[in-house]
């Protein structure tokens, strides 16, 4: 049996980035953009707000730029405020690496496992059938990534089939859950297991 789950961002990751007015360590990217130009010129940035003192700091998205360099699809999405832009900015190595920032992503994604395909005892149904002898057959699960979120493999399946991380782990060192990839430390790329009767 063959399940999808889907890694979903619900909103921006907070960004991580020192506040030179309070100290605080967390910005909040709203989707705001910031746009200069200079005769031929152009500069943008993405604006983002402490989260403690409301402190504005920009994130260099173009600098100093040739404007017939820019497409102009992108000047639209810079002066719309585009939400969805600012999405694929924040995850854009290249940005996070001009801007000396990484990403925090708690509390700003979810596991979609597909809803009304999966009852929420499922897995517990499937551990109980195998300790009797009778389970169908094992589940094959393909993990999937909307954006590139790090999210320990543990804690997905752990909330994917509503046990404790605990429970997850042992499942996993007992062999009950198999994958190609290692499934300790994080991983934000999409990858499959599967979890045996």
């Amino acid at each position: 049996m063959l399940k999808i789950w889907v890694v979903m961002p619900t909103c921006l990751p907070l960004v991580r980035r020192r506040c030179h007015t309070c100290a605080s360590e967390r910005f909040r990217a709203n989707g705001k953009f910031r746009v200069n130009a200079h005769h031929k010129l152009i500069d943008a940035w993405l604006l983002a707000l402490c989260t403690v003192c409301g402190e504005t700091t920009k994130l260099t998205v173009l600098e100093r730029m040739n404007v017939r360099s820019v497409r102009p699809e992108l000047l639209d999405r810079l002066h719309d405020n585009d939400l969805g832009l600012a999405a694929e900015l924040l995850q854009d190595p290249v940005v996070r690496r001009r801007n000396r920032i990484t990403l925090d992503w708690d509390n700003a994604w979810r596991l979609d496992t597909g809803g009304s395909d999966q009852p929420e005892g499922e897995a517990g149904e499937v551990e109980e059938a195998g300790e009797v002898g009778e389970a169908e057959e094992a589940i094959e699960v393909s993990v999937r990534f909307a954006a590139r979120i790090p999210v320990r493999p543990v804690r997905l399946i752990a909330d994917g089939f509503g046990h404790s991380r605990a429970e997850a782990g042992r499942l996993i060192a007992e062999g009950k859950i198999v994958s190609a990839v290692r499934l300790s430390g994080r991983l934000s790329g999409d990858f499959t297991f599967m979890l045996k009767d």
